[in-house]
């Protein structure tokens, strides 16, 4: 009876800690093309609007209320700015742009929105940063630019 009254105990416990598992970590077992789904379709609900679909900044919107964006494609625009700042800037506001509540976006997928806006920049690289941008400079060519000196007498 003794050892019936504890399986039964054991049981009753696992499966009550086992269902407050995923109450607590929702987020957690999230894919990273899950949240980037995620972070792409908030920012095309909540942000594009003003920002642009691309994050260039330069929408009708943002004209006529007089906006003056940055540029997110140009990886420069947001060197200065933290992960944080950006974070604060989106969960609660920053200038006309309104607050996202808590309730439309938890604090992973706003972070996540956060890389999502990084990631545009990544994708449109600037011309000087790309690799092909320089010019290459051949080591046969060098000599024949270099005015041609005769060596000096030794002694």
């Amino acid at each position: 009876m003794l050892k019936s009254f504890l399986l039964f105990m054991a049981v009753v416990l696992l499966a009550f800690t086992s269902a407050s598992v995923p109450a607590q970590d929702k987020g957690a077992g999230k894919s990273v093309p899950d949240m980037h789904a995620k972070a792409k379709k908030l920012y095309d609900l909540d942000c594009a609007l003003c920002h642009g679909a691309t994050g260039d900044g330069k929408t009708d919107l943002a004209k006529d209320m007089q906006l003056n964006l940055m540029d997110w494609t140009d990886p420069k625009a947001l060197a200065g700015i933290s992960d944080q700042a950006m974070f604060d800037a989106i969960r609660k506001g920053k200038g006309k742009m309104p607050p996202e509540d808590s309730s439309r976006a938890k604090d992973d997928e706003v972070k996540a929105l956060v890389a999502y806006i990084r990631q545009l920049a990544k994708d449109h690289p600037t011309p000087e940063a790309a690799p092909d941008a320089q010019p290459a400079t051949t080591p046969a060519a060098a000599p024949a630019t270099a005015p041609a000196t005769p060596p000096a007498p030794s002694r």
